[in-house]
């Protein structure tokens, strides 16, 4: 990333502009943002013609189409970035949605269940990847200054809401990648159950309920927020409760010593189902958030 330094420690430029994520070109100027807490995730700026320009940082990330090959359509786009991270989150949410119905269990058998989990994780792991590099490959200035950025495949930006909130969904997914891969193992003991397939669930699950309520915030540009009209406020509420139910579904998975069986069965199956469903209805909306969706 570049970084513009005039901007950070010259003193004459005002603190709207000092305290934005993105660099201004010169002759720009920031009017107001706002955002949660220390984060900024929405601008007023003010371009050399003196066009009042908004930016908002979600709308960025997802409608600034340097990674696709072709834009494509809402529901068919191979050669887009975004659209491969919509379907692919949505493909692990429903190996975990079914992987959690009670009935099938029964008809496959644990082991095949187990498996449909872990791949329902790779899934989950590549979205999140794909993700990290949309968050990282972001133009670093106004959309409206056309000004050509190269690829990157790292970056270390911690005052950025969407780069926290990627890194920490990536994370979440490699450990629920550790606790699906190790739930294959036969004949665990109890002890090993719980610190190789509890644990990092547990961990996998604050991941992503951290994840998904840095998400909720930039969405709604604040720590609580009402927007029904709008896809992505849908995407970060429906990503947030399915953090839950995975949260409790992590709670009640713990082993039990002296049975051999989880806490509660039922919340494990439920907050499992809940969550897949609420992750999945999540990633179908970043479909036509992508192409269709004016933010407000």
């Amino acid at each position: 990333m570049k970084t513009n330094k005039m901007n950070i420690n010259n003193p004459k430029i005002n603190k709207c502009t000092r305290e934005l994520p993105i660099n201004l070109p010169n002759k720009w100027s920031c009017l107001k943002n706002k955002g949660p807490g220390p984060f900024v995730t929405k601008a007023l700026l003010k371009n050399p013609e003196s066009k009042i320009v908004l930016w908002i940082s979600r709308y960025q990330r997802k409608h600034h189409f340097r990674l696709d090959i072709s834009r494509g359509s809402t529901w068919w786009a191979p050669g887009a970035f975004g659209w491969w991270i919509g379907i692919l989150f949505s493909i692990g949410a429903v190996c975990f949605a079914i992987g959690a119905v009670p009935g099938y269990l029964h008809i496959i058998g644990s082991s095949y269940d187990s498996l449909m989990f872990f791949i329902g994780s790779l899934f989950f792991t590549t979205a999140a990847f794909l993700q990290y590099l949309e968050t990282i490959n972001t133009p670093h200035s106004p959309l409206d200054a056309n000004i050509t950025e190269k690829f990157h495949l790292f970056s270390l930006e911690p005052k950025r809401i969407d780069w926290l909130s990627s890194v920490v969904q990536f994370g979440g997914t490699l450990l629920f990648n550790i606790s699906t891969f190790e739930a294959l193992r036969s004949y665990l003991l109890v002890s090993q159950i719980n610190r190789l397939v509890w644990v990092p669930d547990v961990y996998g699950s604050i991941c992503f309920l951290v994840a998904s309520s840095l998400v909720w915030m930039e969405v709604g540009n604040a720590i609580w927020s009402w927007n029904p009209h709008n896809i992505p406020w849908w995407i970060g509420i429906l990503n947030l409760v399915g953090s839950i139910f995975f949260g409790i579904s992590a709670v009640g998975a713990f082993v039990l010593p002296s049975t051999g069986l989880p806490v509660n069965l039922f919340l494990v199956n439920m907050g499992t189902f809940a969550g897949g469903v609420c992750f999945l209805i999540g990633a179908v909306l970043l479909l036509p958030e992508r192409t269709h969706e004016k933010y407000n």
